[in-house]
């Protein structure tokens, strides 16, 4: 027997209704639960304080130094001692403490720019005055190393930097970096928030091009971010010489994120980034994804929230000792990306409407 049209019509809609209600399904299975906190993780320990634990500063309070280094560290007690003695030596010697604001070249992304223009009444990250240091500290959070990371990290800091602000964060399970860069960033007390990668494969001294950018594109409410970008490094021996797999998954990345909706940003995934504490008050506490993608969700976050993000090129270089699992992370980059878009598409997820931190329950070690 022939079906009508309206038969048709109908088994049509149907069809794409249970697709509908499916696809949502599979997104409710799929988004993962809020990152918890557990009261352990709201304390750290310093050269200063290295049995009593003292209260983490919150972002949402005012700035209490000029700089906050926030570095997510698993299993990090090879490539990590090379690192920090890096930062603290470029943060306490003339080139940080000297540096002088001045206006670059990089680029900034027209369209995340409130009303695609810059301001020139917007907010300075303040200059110390003559004679006062530069004040920063260093946050190292310990992702739940199933090595001594956190010790080693101690050690360091009353070994060799007993006067340096450094604060070892240590939480109870991995979560994934972009839970611990999370949590750092919700818990500094810089002016400006930058985070670094374990492995010092960024060099820490193209932190002034970032810092000196953002002053040229924040807005009235002190909001701005600056990416550090391994763009220009595409053709050269950095990146030639990688693993093929990495390559290919570096340029489908790119594909990807053109169709998601942050293909203006040319490197997106560089561990290398400055936000202004205007702009992490508004952009970490919407943040819900763990995973190392997550630093996608915080450019779609800021663009949202038509939060001027530059890109300025760094200098970086390939460190031995990586964690990550090529195929594995192609098949969660794409699933979380899928996540990311579609809870932002049908509103589950708010750009400036997020958890924060969120309390676990006493002897709950579940996230």
């Amino acid at each position: 027997m022939a079906l009508d049209g309206t038969t048709l019509v109908y088994g049509g809609l149907l069809v794409i209704a249970v697709g509908l209600v499916s696809a949502y399904v599979l997104l409710l299975l799929w988004t993962p639960p809020p990152i918890l906190t557990h009261t352990s993780e709201l304390s750290y320990l310093s050269a200063s304080n290295p049995k009593e634990p003292l209260p983490l500063p919150k972002l949402e309070d005012p700035a209490t130094v000029e700089l906050s280094v926030i570095v997510p560290a698993f299993n990090e007690t090879e490539r990590l001692p090379a690192m920090l003695d890096a930062t603290v030596s470029y943060l306490e010697g003339e080139g940080w403490q000297n540096l002088a604001i001045t206006t670059n070249t990089a680029k900034t992304t027209a369209s995340s720019r409130p009303n695609g223009k810059g301001n020139s009444s917007a907010k300075k990250l303040k200059r110390p005055s003559s004679g006062l240091k530069r004040t920063f500290e260093i946050i190292i959070v310990d992702d739940g190393s199933t090595d001594s990371t956190s010790s080693a990290a101690l050690s360091l800091a009353r070994s060799k930097y007993p006067k340096t602000d450094i604060k070892i964060v240590t939480l109870e399970k991995n979560i994934g970096k972009g839970g611990a860069v999370r949590h750092g960033m919700l818990h500094a007390g810089g002016e400006g928030l930058l985070m670094a990668d374990a492995d010092g494969a960024s060099r820490i001294e193209d932190l002034a091009s970032l810092w000196s950018h953002m002053n040229t594109i924040l807005d009235k409410d002190g909001r701005a971010a600056v990416v550090g970008s391994r763009a220009h490094l595409v053709k050269t021996e950095a990146v030639v010489k990688r693993s093929l797999l990495r390559n290919i998954l570096m340029y489908g990345l790119h594909t990807i994120l053109r169709i998601v909706g942050v293909g203006h940003i040319r490197d997106t995934q560089c561990g290398f980034k400055l936000f202004s504490r205007g702009a992490a008050q508004q952009i970490f506490p919407s943040q819900h994804l763990p995973t190392w993608i997550f630093d996608v969700e915080l450019l779609l976050i800021a663009k949202a929230l038509r939060i001027a993000v530059g890109e300025v090129p760094v200098e970086w270089h390939e460190v031995a000792g990586s964690k990550l699992n090529v195929v594995t992370a192609s098949i969660q980059m794409l699933r979380d990306l899928l996540i990311v878009r579609m809870n932002m598409v049908v509103g589950r997820w708010k750009a400036g409407e997020g958890p924060g931190v969120i309390l676990a329950a006493k002897g709950d070690k579940s996230d």
